[in-house]
């Protein structure tokens, strides 16, 4: 009979190919490995409206997502986690207890303090009760940002560790976009960064995450980082990977770990709109007891980064009006569809490209999504239905960055549930467009929310969406979209690529390109 280890190395031998881990497995224990899964994770805008983030803006769905509800997602960093750690035979998932997603997702503010310790008394208490462990995966974002707690990451990290301990290896996966330094590193173990983005490979560094757990427990992989931050801040329309420099940081960390086995290469773009202190580009390196390639790895992307920062961290995009008429100049060369990215819009309020598309006498679109709760209301108030009229004004009113609100005169074409939302709607208005409204920031990255209530979007030539990149999943990567634009707003506010307009209070933005005076790289 075929004995445990030949077993597990039989399970995870296709796995193992595509990983640069090279294992070999001793003889499992009598009792299984425990790998406790935790995450938190957000992506905060911390000078966008609405004041901070509250214990029932996590709640809003469930109180908290229940451990074993956590380790059956199968899919984003937790699945993939949890696919690679079940290869073992000899290793046991233990779901924490979680905060659920914030509602308003990146449009949201800062993370209160109230907010933050209930739900780390949620998890900690939880962890506890699930003690000992062998292993702890954090999914986490990079990104959140909490009133009085300056990295809140790795603050996780290191009230994880007081509870388990210093023996006890613990792992963290991100976003891109987070914003990190070594200090994260001082608690933790290891941390996996996404590296395209969209974020196609997020399931992927959660398969690692599990890999680095079992082997380091094993005593087979002892970690070793290095960690730089290279003074520049970007905006994150300008982050897409499918195009350079952006594509060509990524590579050259993706040649490392292929030319060094055991060699991990992580980096951090940031995320612009947290006013937190570690802001801005970070490079993690993780080597298996070789601090001298770490440190000659991470020296070389930090170089590396600096050396493309100019068409890095600086970009020109079209004004709506400009926009408008590149949109009919493309319908009437039949280069459709087209698709609008409107990136600055944080809230999901913001009309500039609404009125000027319909200004221009656009038609054939589908706005989706723009925010407007109240109009919702309204429509709640009187239960609309389909093909009742509609006279409204809408959106443009979270303040100057919003623009006006724009005033749709048409009928209600669906009225109801959508989109995991209580209530939205579609307005059917000028010549055969749609605008969906919705109660909160809303971003469309493929065409299946599209499908919806017997709609094909394939009987449409123009799309506008709130995004700066996401959308590229469904409209651009697919070859879908034959014209596609990146749009701008006027104004220097949060959400474009004048990031110096934004009166940041912790973020030393005044030391980092292209903001900064001089090289300060050191």
């Amino acid at each position: 009979m075929m004995n445990r280890c030949h077993a597990a190395l039989c399970c995870s031998f296709a796995a193992f190919s595509l990983t640069l881990f090279s294992l070999a497995l001793p003889a499992s224990s009598a009792e299984p490995h425990k790998l406790a899964v935790i995450t938190y994770m957000q992506e905060t805008c911390t000078f966008c409206p609405g004041g901070d983030t509250q214990i029932e803006d996590r709640a809003w769905r469930v109180p908290f997502v229940m451990g074993d509800d956590l380790i059956d997602r199968k899919r984003g960093f937790i699945g993939g986690f949890v696919h690679a750690a079940r290869e073992y035979p000899d290793v046991q998932v233990i779901g924490i207890n979680s905060p659920d997603g914030v509602y308003g997702g990146s449009s949201r503010s800062w993370e209160s303090r109230e907010s933050f310790e209930h739900f780390m008394s949620i998890i900690t208490e939880d962890l506890k009760a699930n003690m000992p462990v062998d292993g702890v995966y954090l999914a986490l974002h990079g990104a959140l940002a909490v009133r009085d707690i300056p990295r809140p990451e790795a603050e996780i990290a290191r009230r994880i560790r007081q509870i388990v301990g210093p023996d006890t290896p613990i792992a963290g996966s991100f976003d891109l976009h987070g914003n990190e330094d070594e200090q994260f590193l001082q608690w933790a173990n290891a941390a996996f960064v996404t590296k395209r983005y969209p974020h196609y490979d997020a399931s992927l560094q959660g398969e690692r995450s599990a890999r680095f757990l079992y082997r380091s427990l094993k005593g087979l992989y002892n970690a070793t980082t290095a960690t730089r931050k290279p003074p520049i801040i970007t905006a994150s329309v300008l982050q897409w990977t499918g195009q350079s420099p952006s594509m060509d940081i990524m590579e050259r960390a993706r040649r490392w770990e292929a030319r060094e086995p055991d060699a991990f290469v992580s980096v951090f773009y940031g995320f612009p709109w947290s006013d937190v202190p570690d802001v801005g580009a970070t490079v993690h390196v993780m080597t298996n007891d070789d601090k001298a390639l770490a440190d000659a790895i991470a020296d070389d992307m930090s170089e590396f980064i600096w050396r493309v920062r100019e068409p890095f961290a600086n970009g020109v995009f079209p004004m709506p009006e400009e926009a408008a008429k590149r949109t009919t100049e493309a319908m009437a060369k039949g280069a459709m569809p087209v698709v609008l990215g409107d990136y600055s819009d944080r809230p999901g309020d913001a009309t500039w490209i609404l009125k000027a598309l319909i200004d221009e006498g656009v038609s054939n679109m589908m706005y989706a999504a723009l925010r407007d709760e109240r109009a919702l209301a309204a429509l709640s108030a009187r239960k609309a239905k389909p093909g009742d009229p509609f006279d409204m004004s809408v959106g443009g009113f979270t303040g100057e960055q919003a623009g006006k609100p724009v005033r749709i005169k048409g009928t209600v074409n669906y009225f109801g549930e959508g989109w995991g939302y209580d209530e939205i709607a579609i307005i059917e208005f000028g010549d055969n467009n749609l605008l969906f409204l919705v109660p909160t920031y809303t971003q469309i990255r493929t065409l299946s929310p599209l499908r919806i209530e017997g709609l094909n979007p394939d009987d449409y030539d123009v799309f506008v969406v709130k995004s700066r990149v996401h959308f590229r999943r469904g409209f651009d990567e697919t070859g879908y979209a034959k014209t596609i634009m990146v749009v701008d707003a006027p104004g220097d506010w949060f959400g474009t690529t004048r990031l110096d307009s934004l009166d940041y209070q912790h973020a030393p933005i005044d030391r980092l390109y292209p903001f900064q005076n001089g090289d300060n790289r050191n």
